[in-house]
């Protein structure tokens, strides 16, 4: 990019400024930021006071798989994993509880023994719905607790009847089984509810083992405890006498919130070390659940069952037993390297611009800091969670989204910033007549047209024939027209106007507009040094050559650019809509990359040095025939070959916006398709560093402002991807979790941006109301679908598909608006259908369910602005709406009578 020097600074004879004093203000407020930044990182992770706990844990749910095991497979811990594993829990407790006899795991208590551990084991067994194979796991529970010397207790099967694989029956059965053959004490283990619901289990065991997990029951951690003992002595006095086991006792330290219960490293912590001391205190017999962290159980039980351990996967405590608490003990490394970068970032883009005001300075730093922060708190969830391969995968995707996000969010604050409180500007001059005796080289004006209404054709003739210029020529040429009643009237009329005028007609000729001008520019004169290119919509004010034609007295200035400008948004609010929409660009957009040579040229209102072009393409193809956006893709090649551009915002021509929803989306779609081929066909100078054809600016301005498109792109994939996790959390509510958090807030964050960005914009630049920004804003998102469909396809075909414009022209205005946007109104339905779903399923009853669902409401936006742009073209207009739109004409004057097909 351009560096920016502030006027008016004088440097002392022999004075060598150091390279950042001049960005002192700059690094003052970043600075203050990012303070600021990391005063939040230490506000949210202050240590948590809590009970101490000084005595010894009862007992701890053992399950000594480590990283890559599962029950569900057969990798199986070894024998020396599960002796590192016992030795690693006997200083903190006495007695383990296990959950199966098959597997290596009934060798526990004998590994036990043989290491010396004083370790008192509840012998557990694993029954499920297959009876064979629960016959074999008695038997060797059987077996093992007779050999067994440190087996204290027996317990046979765990929930089983809680997730209906036997019935309170069978497991009376087998309970009477296994008592007929200990010595040990016998019992099953299932939730409270289950021994409330079925007192006959209670009379076929010695002694009652109930799991009390509060976090399932959906309760803040501050009513655990009161739960749990309510329960404790409800069971307990429905069998009086009998001993009751608390089988699993704990909270998870990550997973999803469930009502009011939110797992936290805290609130794990909190929940146990109180319970560590009431326990102590009425002499409980219970187990924790559990020692280890089990990722393999994520799969069935969600992403909660992998956190329950005291000790994280790696064998690590994630809190000590005494003293205070943090959520993230690391936190400090994160939040200085999350702040380092966004200082980084931000300043990257302000030391491009030293001249910006401190508002627009403190506003992206404060993006900056903002999102580098969430996408930190992304990657530190990230490193906290066990992720498979295929998981993983998934994460890295979303991650990269996150940036890609990130990146679009400091390139637009940038802009805002720029745009709104920039001060100094380069390359803006005005457009003034050329005075008396200038030389004007002669120009070659060459106007291509396809099926063109010839009353259209006409009107742009006769204003180029009225241009104050002295030596100018019109080269018309009509390609792949059939109909002799659509050209001939133009040839004739070409005729009537003079030498001046030529007409070509080319009958079935490749490469569409690319092709004509080709053409045409063979055809040019040889002593025309000016190239101009007009599409057949545009009436020309007389004055366009000589106010434009001047600035190729510069010898670098390859190519001139008029915005794009328009004379119907008067005749109705659809055309309204989009005057406003399309000013945008040319009032703010352009003037903004113009400051850096880095303009868009477009198919009309351009001026081309003709000894340009003919630099720019050695193979004779001056117009790209390959690329639907033969203008941009121009204009990009005479920059790569060094040529400078210059852009006037002054309003040289007016034409004709497209009449329907239809065409204004196949015009957009033709756009990004083209972007995408420039993409691909350009790639090695937007892309390589080593590749020095385009500054920094230019590939900035090019990379950056396609960026919004490619996030259209990202976010129809997330439109789709969301649908269908919406479906699994309506019809599959237990295994599918919501998206985690911090995924959420991004795409909330970077749509609420876009509207501000949009309106500050327009307020600085575009001379508009607050009803029109809205109306251009409703505009611009209508047509996000259609941006993101065609950068896929533009990203893996070659060719453009040009979808037919709908039918049923007769029939009412509702049918037609819903025809036109028929795809847009199914993704609409459906998004709010999943809301709906989500809010019955889940009836908000999580943070996490409330924002999802405005999360798919959000979504859904784009498409309702579809679907009402199409209604809006649809509805006749009743009268010209004129107020505020420059240049409007009342719809029943001549030009308000045109329909065209513009190809603009």
């Amino acid at each position: 990019m351009n560096a920016y020097v502030a006027p008016g600074s004088v440097k002392p004879p022999g004075a060598l400024p150091h390279p950042l004093a001049r960005h002192r203000g700059t690094l003052a407020i970043l600075l203050i930021v990012a303070l600021a930044h990391l005063g939040a990182w230490w506000a949210l992770n202050r240590p948590v006071a809590m009970p101490d706990f000084r005595g010894q844990v009862n007992g701890l749910a053992f399950a000594p798989y480590q990283r890559g095991q599962s029950a569900e497979g057969d990798n199986w811990p070894t024998p020396d994993q599960i002796e590192g594993d016992l030795r690693r829990v006997a200083p903190v407790t006495r007695h383990i509880r296990t959950y199966a006899a098959h597997g290596g795991l009934e060798r526990i208590p004998e590994i036990a023994w043989n290491s010396g551990l004083d370790l008192r084991i509840t012998l557990g067994s694993w029954l499920d719905r297959r009876l064979d194979r629960n016959a074999a796991e008695v038997r060797r529970l059987v077996q093992v607790a007779r050999e067994s010397r440190n087996v204290e207790r027996v317990l046979v099967g765990n929930e089983a009847v809680l997730r209906g694989d036997l019935t309170p029956a069978q497991m009376v059965g087998y309970l009477e089984q296994v008592r007929r053959q200990v010595r040990q004490p016998v019992s099953t283990a299932e939730p409270w509810h289950v021994w409330v619901d079925h007192p006959e289990l209670g009379h076929a065991v010695d002694f009652i083992t109930i799991h009390l997990l509060p976090y399932w029951e959906g309760l803040p951690v501050e009513d655990a405890l009161r739960f749990i003992m309510e329960k404790y002595d409800q069971v307990q006095a429905m069998f009086p006498g009998k001993p009751i086991v608390i089988g699993e006792v704990g909270w998870p330290s990550d997973g999803r919130d469930i009502g009011a219960a939110r797992a936290t490293r805290v609130n794990q912590a909190l929940f146990l070390r109180r319970f560590f001391n009431i326990a102590e205190q009425r002499g409980l017999d219970y187990f924790v659940m559990e020692a280890f962290d089990q990722p393999w159980k994520v799969s069935f039980e969600g992403r909660a069952a992998g956190h329950w351990g005291m000790y994280d996967l790696d064998r690590a405590p994630k809190w000590p037993l005494a003293g205070p608490v943090q959520e993230t003990p690391t936190w400090l490394s994160w939040a200085l390297g999350a702040s380092f970068a966004a200082f980084l970032a931000t300043f990257f883009f302000l030391s491009r611009r030293p001249d910006i005001r401190w508002q627009g300075k403190l506003m992206l730093a404060g993006i900056g800091q903002g999102f580098v922060a969430l996408v930190t708190c992304v990657m530190l969830a990230m490193s906290e969670t066990y992720l498979s391969w295929s998981a993983s995968a998934v994460w890295g995707v979303l991650v990269a989204g996150q940036m890609l996000l990130l990146a679009l969010l400091l390139s637009d604050g940038f802009e805002l910033a720029e745009t709104v409180w920039g001060r100094v500007s380069k390359r803006r001059w005005p457009a003034l007549p050329a005075p008396d005796g200038m030389r004007l080289p002669k120009v070659s004006i060459h106007l291509p047209i396809c099926n063109e209404p010839p009353e259209m054709v006409r009107q742009t003739l006769d204003a180029l024939a009225e241009l104050d210029y002295p030596d100018f020529e019109v080269l018309v040429v009509d390609n792949n027209t059939a109909d002799p009643a659509l050209w001939e009237p133009v040839a004739e009329h070409c005729a009537r106007l003079g030498a001046k005028f030529r007409f070509f007609h080319l009958g079935k000729w490749p490469g569409f507009k690319a092709g004509a001008l080709n053409f045409a520019f063979r055809e040019t004169a040889p002593d025309a040094e000016v190239i101009g290119v007009l599409d057949s919509d545009y009436m020309v004010r007389p004055d366009w050559l000589r106010r434009m034609v001047p600035f190729f007295n510069r010898p670098e200035v390859g190519f001139t650019q008029s915005p794009q400008d328009y004379r119907d948004g008067g005749e109705s609010f659809f055309k309204r809509l989009m005057f406003w929409e399309y000013a945008g660009f040319f009032k703010a957009g352009m003037v903004t990359r113009n400051e850096r040579n880095a303009i868009i040229q477009h198919g009309t209102m351009t001026l081309i040095r003709r000894s340009a072009m003919a630099s720019a393409a050695p193979d004779g193809k001056f117009w790209a025939e390959w690329c639907i956006c033969e203008d941009s893709e121009l204009g990009l090649r005479l920059m790569r070959q060094g040529w400078e551009a210059v852009y006037v915002p002054d309003s040289m021509g007016r034409g004709v916006m497209p009449d329907d929803f239809a065409a204004y989306r196949k015009q957009r779609h033709r756009w990004a398709f083209g972007a995408m081929q420039i993409v691909k066909g350009h790639w090695r100078a937007l892309f390589n560093p080593l590749d020095r054809s385009l500054s920094q600016g230019q590939r900035f301005h090019f990379v950056m402002g396609w960026m919004p498109w490619f996030g259209d792109a990202l976010g129809l994939a997330f439109v789709v991807g969301g649908f269908l996790w919406s479906l699994g959390l309506i019809f599959a509510p237990v295994r599918t979790e919501f998206p985690i958090l911090l995924f959420m807030l991004p795409s909330l964050g970077l749509f609420a941006f876009k509207l501000v960005q949009l309106w500050l914009l327009y307020a600085a630049r575009v001379p508009c109301g607050p009803l029109d920004r809205l109306a251009a804003a409703l505009g611009g998102l209508a047509l996000t679908h259609t941006i993101g469909k065609a950068v896929w396809q533009g990203l893996f075909k070659r060719r453009a598909h040009f979808a037919r414009t709908p039918k049923m022209k007769d029939a009412p205005a509702l049918v037609q608006g819903l025809l036109t946007a028929r795809e847009e109104a199914v993704f609409l339905v459906l998004l709010w259908s999943a809301a709906v779903g989500v809010e019955v399923v889940h009836r908000h009853g999580t943070w996490e369910a409330v924002l999802w669902t405005v999360i798919l409401l959000v979504q859904s936006v784009p498409y309702l602005a579809a679907v009402s742009m199409a209604l809006l073209a649809a509805m006749p207009a009743r009268k010209p709406v004129l107020s505020g739109v420059p240049g409007a004409v009342p719809a029943t004057s001549s030009a308000g009578q045109v329909v065209a097909r513009t190809e603009g």
